[in-house]
């Protein structure tokens, strides 16, 4: 590392999460292009190997990379610690209910508590409530048959747009794969619109959602590895000094 990385800032305002996470950024694109049906199932079928499910039932199935220059327990124990204020979440826009290091039941809500929680409380959650995420599976330790140091989150997805599955997945570099940094992080999201495959194919329905859902990932992802990359370098720079 080269010691110049800097951690970001928790976002104070509306305003300012959507100039950070909404506005064109000048970062390291994320997005899994499936070039193919044969590309898509070739990860229909890894994600079915490490996780257990099969997201070829679902319209949507969305995949982001990075490679961040930290090790995979680094990186996941920053996962564990995912929260509201997290400085990579844009929490003035998506509100997180979460507790740290309680993945267990997140409520993701809509510009939070001063219009989405409102809005939830009056409709029992139908209104404001952007969807929920209820822990299947967490492994905070690779498997004994893992080669590659994996470790992952997987929720179950409802009471929003999304109904499907969400994970996020770390893993050490793959070099066969043209992978450099030591870990890489994979956002995953399978599912169908409000629960109807038919929904995805209504175009500007989905190209909306894409397009806000991408860039937003992408900004969410650079700023995950700035945070990871700082603290680790931090850590490293301390145990040499003591």
């Amino acid at each position: 590392m080269t010691g110049s990385t800097t951690a970001p800032d928790v976002t104070r305002s509306l305003a300012a999460d959507i100039r950070t996470y909404l506005f064109p950024r000048d970062a390291i694109g994320t997005l899994v292009d499936f070039e193919s049906d044969e590309v898509r199932e070739d990860y229909t079928q890894r994600i079915a190997q490490r996780v257990g499910i099969d997201v070829s039932q679902y319209s949507v199935l969305n995949i982001h990379r990075i490679g961040i220059e930290a090790p995979v327990r680094y990186v996941f124990e920053e996962i564990v610690r995912w929260r509201g204020d997290s400085p990579y979440w844009p929490n003035h826009v998506a509100t997180l209910q979460i507790e740290e290091g309680r993945p267990e039941d997140v409520r993701v809500v809509l510009l939070g508590q001063s219009i989405g929680g409102i809005l939830a409380s009056l409709t029992g959650g139908r209104v404001g409530t952007l969807f929920r995420m209820r822990l299947r599976t967490a492994r905070a330790f690779p498997g004994e048959a893992d080669v590659d140091n994996a470790r992952y989150f997987l929720w179950d997805c409802s009471g929003g747009y999304p109904i499907g599955i969400f994970s996020v997945f770390a893993r050490s570099a793959i070099a066969a794969r043209g992978e450099v940094e030591p870990t890489q992080l994979f956002f995953a999201v399978g599912f169908n619109p409000h629960g109807r495959r038919i929904l995805s194919g209504i175009r500007p329905v989905r190209r909306t959602w894409e397009a806000i859902h991408n860039r937003v990932t992408t900004n969410v992802l650079n700023r995950f590895k700035r945070l990871c990359e700082a603290g680790f370098e931090a850590e490293r720079e301390g145990k040499a000094l003591s």
